[in-house]
């Protein structure tokens, strides 16, 4: 029997780029962006797809998420008996790898700095800084937050993570759960948050946060917007105990033109860029999956719905 793949994407272009790319990772299926009309499909693959569509796969039996968050699928209404399934890595941990990378040594080298010197004509050295002197703590230790770890370690940064449950890691400083949250901000001077986004992790980056990290400290935010307060950040960065931010999601997107970020000078901002979908590794990824799925095998990235992720 012929296997049944839907497609639902936020633009009939996008939606037919990603019929193409799974038609020839899975030549054996039928593959079709959705459309009121279609007959119901044994998998999903969507990116922000319509309540309309949800309730029209009552029997589908996976729904893979193009991305790696799955916080606005999980306030959607779900099929019953469908096992979520979300994006691992595919290219995504590598690239996050490289925005931390960069927004970590802009900051600790100062380019800010330099930028405003150049843009005034100004010839000026900043005084050198020393990397012990900027621990990096990273929210969040999965697939994103491991690749990110090792590659500022390999840049000779101190490096700690906070993660909700224990993980497995032998070099790294892990601190787990609600009770070790203090220590870990008070270890960290540039604070990385990789954490998905639940109704526990939602506006963890605020006020009480902001104070309990090291003096004149950086916020560097590729997660989800809705991690950060906004107004806390801007009031901390106004009172100097924030240094600056890099942020790259935003709870509305575009970022709105009259949003005071775009007016903060020590705010950078850019837009959603930090990971994005490789459709070939994904739709490989997919594929295997679903043929590990009709074999009956267990496959990972499944969404527990309790836990949020």
């Amino acid at each position: 029997m012929t296997i049944r793949i839907s497609c639902s994407f936020p633009t009939v272009n996008e939606a037919a780029l990603w019929v193409d790319v799974l038609r020839r990772a899975l030549p054996s299926a039928a593959v079709d962006a959705w459309t009121e009309a279609a007959v119901a499909a044994d998998y999903a693959v969507v990116w922000q797809p319509s309540q309309a569509f949800l309730d029209a796969q009552p029997g589908v039996k996976a729904i893979f998420n193009t991305g790696s968050g799955v916080d606005a699928l999980l306030e959607s209404r779900l099929p019953a008996g469908a096992a979520l399934i979300r994006l691992e890595d595919a290219g995504l941990a590598e690239q996050m790898s490289d925005y931390v990378t960069h927004a970590v040594l802009h900051h600790f080298r100062q380019f800010d700095s330099y930028e405003a010197h150049a843009r005034a004509g100004k010839w000026a050295k900043c005084e050198p800084r020393e990397k012990s002197d900027f621990p990096v703590g990273i929210m969040g230790f999965g697939i994103l937050g491991q690749a990110a770890a090792t590659a500022l370690r390999s840049l000779g940064f101190e490096v700690s993570v906070w993660a909700r449950s224990p993980r497995q890691t032998d070099d790294i400083r892990l601190f787990v759960g609600d009770r070790a949250l203090d220590e870990f901000l008070a270890a960290s001077r540039i604070l990385v948050c990789l954490l998905p986004l639940t109704s526990a992790t939602r506006g963890i980056l605020c006020k009480a946060a902001f104070e309990k990290l090291q003096p004149n400290a950086y916020v560097i935010n590729p997660a989800r917007g809705g991690h950060l307060v906004h107004d806390d950040l801007l009031a901390a960065i106004r009172d100097g105990k924030i240094a600056g931010a890099t942020l790259d999601v935003f709870d509305r997107e575009p970022l709105p033109q009259d949003h005071p970020f775009w007016r903060e000078p020590r705010i950078r901002i850019t837009p959603h860029i930090s990971a994005s979908r490789l459709r070939g590794p994904v739709a490989a990824q997919i594929a295997g999956k679903i043929a590990d799925l009709e074999a009956g095998k267990p496959v990972t990235g499944v969404i527990d719905r309790g836990k949020e992720y």
